[in-house]
């Protein structure tokens, strides 16, 4: 990750930053539209974004159960149940949904948050898809997640 990705500042971020609505699918609609971006696409429609998140956080579910052996010990309640509530769209996600959506999309996802110089990484999830272009989403620190578009800057060498 360059450090560029680490120093965004705050009038940066304000063009950076695509707000998702708030309706217990932020996570999944912020790793959604990270996706799309990352595919080269344009962020979805509302409606188009919540038919993805919805069918994010199926295959995302569906990963656990497949990952029951490597993932039920750091769960806070009961498998059974978790997966239960995971399957209803108004539950939030946090950092093991990150983990299975990394894993569901085989692509890394970087998560920020805001500090007082701009944007910090504080979390990064399937590493072992690589470190290119990962999907970007901002953790608000109360809940709330929205995707991030910072566009990979390349360096070109001019020849003279």
């Amino acid at each position: 990750m360059s450090s560029s990705d680490c120093s965004l500042g705050k009038d940066s971020l304000r063009r950076r930053l695509i707000r998702i609505v708030g309706d217990g699918r932020c996570l999944f609609r912020s790793v959604a539209n990270g996706a799309c971006l990352r595919a080269g696409k344009p962020s979805p429609s509302e409606t188009l974004q919540k038919e993805l998140a919805d069918d994010l956080r199926s295959k995302v579910v569906d990963e656990f159960v497949r990952r029951r052996s490597d993932t039920e010990w750091f769960l806070e309640c009961d498998f059974e149940t978790y997966i239960s509530q995971m399957r209803q769209p108004h539950i939030w996600g946090g950092e093991p949904e990150l983990l299975m959506c990394s894993h569901v999309l085989k692509a890394p996802i970087t998560v920020y948050m805001k500090n007082s110089d701009g944007l910090k990484i504080i979390a990064e999830y399937g590493v072992e898809y690589g470190s290119e272009n990962p999907i970007r989403v901002l953790y608000h620190g109360y809940g709330h997640y929205d995707a991030l578009q910072i566009p990979i800057v390349k360096e070109i060498k001019i020849r003279s």
